[in-house]
């Protein structure tokens, strides 16, 4: 059967009109035939976890004709690392939709917002199913449209301001991204993935390094890595609360994805044994370094609630490029992956909290708060294990991938001294980014409350709506879940990463 075709790439584009649709008559209908699309969708693609590890390329595939003159197919596939960006892409979007329902109540034209959604959903199913590069661009591409609208269309006082810079920055970041695979197909050809690797081989590692650099680089837009972050607080400030937790927990990752799919595994095995090849290596530790540091410093500073969660993801880019770095050992790349989930599942929670104390007391100033964890203990407990995950403490799911990654440094130390260094940084940064999460949950949750400034009299009920709880839990259960069993993703992400190289 064609799993990948028919049903996680052709369902969500065949329910767009009929999520709109439903729209018209309830935004409640569209939210709840949304995430039944997302939660079939999740399913179906499930069906191909046997395949993916007991085949002997370890992936599904299914490959389609479609420009002879290009000599291109339309292939799709899944194997440990892009079923893993699914699945969290399946769930971030189930618990968007029912979140929404609560939160965007008595917004104005919900019928679009739920459209939107949807276009969002098939950008980033096909960014991580597609081999062909061309497709993969398509919905590159894509993404960017519905994520302008909704966060200009939906979100605060200047979300028409923020989503513009959005825009420009991913879009010029995707200028370079389209560079590189022009320049992939004049050197072999193709413009499939797995061919391109092989041919790049053979081509001029003079050539090759400068599209290495150009895909890294615009990847690393979308990833916001410092110095080309700026987009990014703004963005995650003004979106809604639903948009934020997407845009932290998969577009942001898909930046991620791309470097280590495209970047990594097609183009750098033809420089890899180059003396460039070390030295970009080692760039890509010296920016991982940097952003953990930078965004955990002024996370640490922020008063506002929502910038304090968007320069923490800053932070965590900076461990997944630092995990990058250690290409192509498998514990650290295992790692990288994992922490890719991890960190857009917690973010994704930490975000749904933040939206969930703002629609109750309207107010971001975390100063103005204090002692919310016996008005909002559903939110509170879920904002603490958000954050408690993302500082890197056991038994929450991002401190197994922190671990896989410092176990790889560790490994990558005899071999490569340089790293000495960056991983000795590193672990302050994780102390760094338990410090700001410590700093969040004192702030908002505990001590004396100063609601009463705000006018907490006219506040009758505190806690949010089930649906907004519901959402909340959901990413709680796999948060709390991946910490303490993770051998699911790790033997799934395993099955990739033993390849590389």
């Amino acid at each position: 059967m064609s799993y990948l075709l028919l049903s996680v790439l052709l369902l969500p584009v065949l329910s767009i009109p009929f999520v709109y649709l439903a729209g018209r008559k309830s935004a409640k209908s569209a939210a709840l035939l949304l995430s039944l699309v997302a939660l079939v969708t999740l399913a179906l693609v499930l069906t191909t976890v046997p395949t993916i590890l007991n085949s002997p390329s370890n992936r599904y595939v299914e490959t389609y004709p479609w420009i002879p003159v290009l000599n291109s197919n339309f292939t799709l596939f899944v194997d440990g690392i892009g079923l893993s960006m699914v699945i969290i892409t399946m769930v971030l979007m189930i618990a968007a939709a029912l979140y929404s329902i609560n939160y965007m109540a008595g917004k104005k034209n919900l019928p679009v917002y739920y459209t939107l959604l949807s276009l969002l959903f098939v950008g980033l199913i096909g960014v991580f199913i597609s081999s062909n590069l061309l497709f993969f661009y398509f919905c590159w591409e894509l993404m960017l449209v519905p994520a302008f609208f909704l966060v200009g269309g939906w979100g605060y006082k200047e979300s028409y301001k923020a989503s513009f810079k959005f825009f420009v920055f991913t879009h010029a970041g995707a200028v370079f991204v389209l560079l590189g695979i022009g320049a992939i197909y004049m050197l072999t050809g193709s413009i499939d993935l797995f061919t391109a690797e092989k041919l790049l081989l053979t081509q001029n590692p003079d050539i090759v390094r400068w599209i290495l650099i150009a895909l890294t680089g615009g990847f690393a837009v979308k990833m916001a890595i410092f110095p080309v972050h700026m987009w990014l607080p703004d963005t995650y400030a003004e979106a809604p609360a639903p948009m934020s937790a997407l845009i932290s927990g998969v577009l942001t990752s898909a930046g991620a994805y791309a470097i280590i799919r495209v970047s990594m595994e097609t183009v750098f095995p033809a420089v890899a044994a180059t003396s460039f090849g070390i030295d970009f290596l080692h760039g890509l530790a010296v920016f991982g370094v940097i952003s953990a540091f930078f965004g955990s410093f002024v996370a640490l500073a922020q008063n506002d609630i929502k910038r304090i969660i968007a320069y923490s993801s800053i932070s965590h880019m900076g461990y997944i490029l630092f995990g990058v770095s250690l290409f192509p050992l498998q514990t650290a790349m295992t790692g990288t992956v994992l922490h890719i989930v991890t960190h857009g599942l917690s973010k994704g929670l930490f975000f749904l909290t933040a939206g969930a104390i703002m629609s109750v007391f309207a107010i971001r100033d975390i100063r103005k708060m204090g002692g919310l964890a016996g008005k909002m203990p559903i939110t509170g407990t879920a904002s603490a294990i958000a954050a408690l995950s993302l500082g890197g403490a056991p038994p929450f799911a991002c401190f197994i991938s922190e671990f896989f990654i410092f176990m790889g440094a560790f490994q990558m130390i005899p071999i490569d001294s340089f790293y000495i260094v960056p991983t000795a940084l590193m672990l302050i940064a994780t102390v760094l980014s338990l410090a700001y999460s410590l700093r969040f949950v004192s702030k908002v949750f505990l001590g004396p409350s100063n609601i009463k400034e705000i006018g907490e009299g006219e506040k009758k009920k505190f806690e949010v709506p089930r649906f907004m709880q519901l959402a909340m839990i959901i990413l709680v259960i796999l948060v709390v879940l991946i910490g303490i069993y993770p051998s699911f993703f790790i033997n799934l992400i395993n099955t990739a990463t033993a390849t590389f190289l």
